[in-house]
């Protein structure tokens, strides 16, 4: 079965002219459908990484309760992805020798970055992903699956990294020798959030989990369109999405940049996408929430360069690579990253007091 006939068990309008296959991500597999209709949409056509998602059917009901409750509650010119059934009924399509597939609208006329090239993108973001995380404010968290168990949980995480550790080959290990120092000096410090969310200090909310500025649509007039790629929805904390979002927008390069002294923190950034993120959800968030996110930040910082570096000692059974180190790059980037993030600790919890004061 083609691309074609996959697209064509949903039950879609338009017909199909040809396919381009989207290039961002690192896990799922993702074309843009053409139609051959000028008054018809086209459409996002994606496979899901069944080797990275156990629970699919569920993965998909999640997003599907979310985008028709955003839409439900949309005001007059909000843009809203919208999921299209099956001819079955499903929202999804699965054969055995093809795995599991989604169809989504393609919002035209927008834009991604992979990083942030101004403070006015940086305030953008902050105020769409804030908005993203207000609106679902009242949606009832116990409705949704967690797709991938403690996804975020560092204690989790942690656990992954020392035996991918003690089982990896020896090489792997020496050559991610500046790595695993920085995991051990650092892994105390990032245990604060996982404590405080499992005393109760900080509530369990709606969160999309995986924030980074390329899940941000924009338009052509650099404002702030629609957040997708929502295969991670699940309950969570606040820090997880201001800190994943924090991770990408407020670095001088992307993730996968070998030269570790193009890698370093901007301020400025961090200035602006946290005055847009509060301004759109700051009067949700409780005292010890707001007070916490300068450490949500340096936490997803360091959970990705935990993941990546695990990830290279497995032999990458998860991340996509491009080359046999590009996991060691990554990780070595994220530490890089969070090295240059701890220079400007103080700055950062001055511009969050100045914000919420």
């Amino acid at each position: 079965m083609d691309i074609e006939a996959v697209f064509n068990q949903f039950n879609h309008l338009g017909s199909y002219d040809r396919f381009e296959k989207i290039q961002s991500g690192h896990i799922n597999t993702t074309y843009r459908i053409l139609t051959k209709e000028k008054n018809q949409p086209d459409f996002v056509l994606q496979k899901i990484n069944s080797s990275v998602f156990k629970k699919i059917p569920q993965l998909i009901q999640n997003k599907v309760l979310v985008t028709e409750f955003l839409k439900a509650k949309a005001s007059s010119g909000q843009t809203i992805i919208q999921f299209i059934p099956c001819k079955s009924g499903n929202f999804y399509f699965y054969e055995p020798d093809l795995g599991y597939w989604n169809l989504s609208t393609y919002l035209p006329n927008s834009n991604v970055f992979l990083k942030a090239p101004n403070t006015a993108i940086a305030m953008e973001a902050g105020k769409l992903f804030g908005s993203f995380f207000y609106d679902l404010n009242d949606f009832d968290a116990d409705k949704l699956f967690e797709t991938i168990p403690m996804f975020h949980d560092m204690e989790y995480r942690l656990d992954l990294f020392n035996q991918a550790v003690n089982q990896a080959d020896q090489s792997r290990v020496e050559s991610a020798g500046s790595c695993i120092s920085a995991i051990e000096k650092n892994q105390q410090n990032m245990l604060v959030l996982n404590r405080l969310r499992n005393n109760g200090t900080l509530p369990l909310r709606v969160t999309h989990n995986d924030t980074k500025l390329s899940n941000a649509l924009f338009t052509e007039e650099d404002k702030g369109l629609a957040v997708i790629d929502l295969d991670t929805l699940m309950p969570g904390l606040v820090h997880y999405d201001f800190g994943d979002s924090v991770r990408t927008i407020c670095s001088s390069a992307e993730e996968d940049e070998k030269d570790l002294s193009k890698v370093y923190f901007l301020a400025e950034n961090f200035s602006a996408f946290t005055t847009g993120f509060l301004s759109a959800c700051g009067s949700i968030l409780s005292k010890e929430e707001k007070r916490n996110l300068v450490l949500g930040a340096k936490y997803m910082v360091f959970i990705m360069g935990l993941r990546f570096l695990t990830d290279y000692l497995n032999f990458d059974t998860y991340f996509t690579i491009r080359y046999p180190e590009h996991n060691l790059v990554r990780a070595k980037n994220q530490f890089a990253l969070l090295k240059s993030m701890q220079l400007h600790q103080d700055k950062m919890n001055s511009m969050v007091d100045k914000l919420i004061n």
